[in-house]
């Protein structure tokens, strides 16, 4: 897994790492700070969610084409410092009147104009580090631990949300609606991190940083060139995979959205027993620990590799059967605490998902990169059945809110939780994936412009999260699940139907 990768995948994933943590400490709580601090109702303020999040995922495109002309590096760094500014905008606590909005839609503008430039073009750096021969072989694998470092990131914000906002009300003082701010501050010093460690290993990938050649083993650079039909040709499967990916993320980025409504006004407040144990993400670090002991168990070649692994996953299992026996009580339950289970189950499954592709790979039967995107729409269908079931039984949203909670209309959090643990296999088919993809399917001239047509199709996935808000008031659940489920079907038979011509490219 982690063999014959140059030195500079690990620096470029660290430095992703800070940012990432910083942006899903803020996404945890926008939507429930927006509900809070402003008064917004869930279809406003899931609006304002996905806009901001469609800019997110938009913007690179635009910051693609920028790199192509000026160098990804150049503005991987600008990035930075825009994303910084906006951050510190949105951690200042302006009250809830106008200059108060027009002081969060400034600091929007700021977040998502930096994400645009930074975001992308790191992940068009990772690619062109294995244009080089000596580990072109090693791309998909690259980006797996690429993706798995932007969710261990991930893993810890909720925690960092909630505790950081629960510290300032206890210790501080501050007001419930004014302590969300602290929580945007951490973002503020996730960067200062990221940027450290960009620049203290700049030296292992500092040859990527420019635009429009390909570094080889032999230290030259060579310029691909590739005929006007197999430039269309390439362009054309990654649009048509591109117009998939849309629902995938529309159904996906409900995680902080219909999926934490869900968790905020239907999921059980507390809970007690072995249970509780998936709400500590210390506990879920020690989860993770022993599966990649167990990894390094199984395939190390040496006795003392084997022993160490095998030390480790006994430290491990000891440490949680430590925090078992002292559990005493309930464990409260906070709706934001449900978004580290994605990062969780990414980070603990992606040597699984490795594992079982590398022996695919070895008998000849490893699905193409397209058809893995395919099988990712289907999972995603998958997972959103789950929550169909979940939800039988339970008023819709609008009768919750007008009768009130009862225990008859609270469901237990492993709904949830296994909603997560589908939708991360989901993930984890098509994002990476899809993203090797690109790097590896893009003409040369034009790699950042299509990384950031892979941002754009996310940026319309994610503007279109607001539909199922937009329903969540006025509407069944099952509606609001259904709808989801059926585009991700939909998008699972059309991929099927152009997987020729996605191959071809291959």
């Amino acid at each position: 897994m982690f063999e014959n990768q140059p030195k500079g995948l690990y620096a470029l994933a660290l430095a992703n790492t800070g940012e990432r943590f910083g942006y899903y400490t803020m996404l945890a709580t926008f939507v429930l700070f927006l509900k809070a601090n402003f008064g917004f109702s869930a279809g406003t303020a899931g609006s304002i969610y996905a806009a901001f999040l469609a800019l997110v995922y938009f913007l690179p495109f635009i910051g693609g084409i920028l790199a192509d002309k000026f160098g990804y590096g150049r503005m991987v760094k600008i990035g930075v410092m825009i994303m910084f500014a906006g951050y510190v905008v949105l951690a200042m606590p302006l009250g809830a009147n106008v200059i108060a909005i027009i002081g969060m839609a400034a600091a929007l503008l700021m977040i998502s104009a930096g994400t645009g430039l930074f975001k992308g073009n790191l992940q068009v750096m990772v690619g062109n580090l294995y244009d080089d021969p000596r580990y072109s072989s090693q791309r998909d694998s690259a980006f797996s631990i690429f993706y798995m470092a932007i969710n261990i990131g991930a893993l810890f914000a909720p925690s960092a949300a909630v505790g950081i906002m629960k510290w300032a009300q206890n210790n501080l003082g501050v007001g419930v609606n004014d302590s969300y701010h602290f929580a945007f501050g951490v973002a503020c010093i996730s960067l200062i991190v990221s940027i450290l460690i960009y620049y203290g290993f700049r030296s292992t990938f500092k040859h990527v940083e420019r635009n429009g050649t390909v570094r080889t083993s032999e230290a030259k650079d060579e310029v691909v060139e590739l005929s006007p039909k197999e430039t269309k040709d390439r362009i054309t499967a990654l649009i048509l995979v591109f117009a998939v990916v849309v629902f995938f993320w529309m159904a996906f980025h409900q995680n902080g959205l219909t999926l934490t409504l869900f968790a905020d006004e239907f999921t059980v407040k507390s809970t007690t027993g072995v249970e509780s144990m998936f709400f500590d993400v210390f506990n879920l670090v020690l989860a993770i620990v022993m599966v990649y002991g167990l990894f390094g168990l199984f395939q190390s070649k040496t006795s003392r590799g084997k022993g160490i692994a095998g030390a480790i996953v006994a430290l491990a299992a000891a440490g949680l059967a430590w925090k078992y026996a002292h559990i005493s009580g309930s464990t409260e339950i906070d709706a934001p605490i449900f978004q580290q289970f994605n990062p969780f189950f990414v980070v603990a499954l992606t040597p699984v998902s490795m594992a079982l592709f590398g022996w695919l790979g070895r008998v000849g039967k490893e699905p193409s990169a397209p058809r893995k995107i395919a099988y990712g729409m289907l999972v995603a269908a998958i997972g959103f059945m789950i929550m169909t079931v979940g939800s039988v039984g339970l008023p819709s949203p609008a009768m919750q809110a007008a009768n009130g909670a009862t225990p008859e209309t609270l469901v237990s959090s492993n709904w949830l939780i296994s909603t997560y643990l589908v939708l991360t296999f989901g993930e984890l088919l098509l994002s990476p994936m899809g993203i090797s993809f690109v790097s590896k399917v893009a003409p040369p001239k034009y790699k950042g412009m299509m990384m950031g047509g892979w941002f754009v199709a996310t940026a319309i996935g994610n503007y279109l999260t607001s539909i199922p808000a937009l329903l969540w008031a006025h509407a069944p659940l099952y509606v609001v699940w259904g709808l989801l489920i059926v585009l991700c079907l939909l998008a699972f038979i059309f991929m099927l139907a152009i997987m020729k011509k996605l191959e071809k490219v291959c």
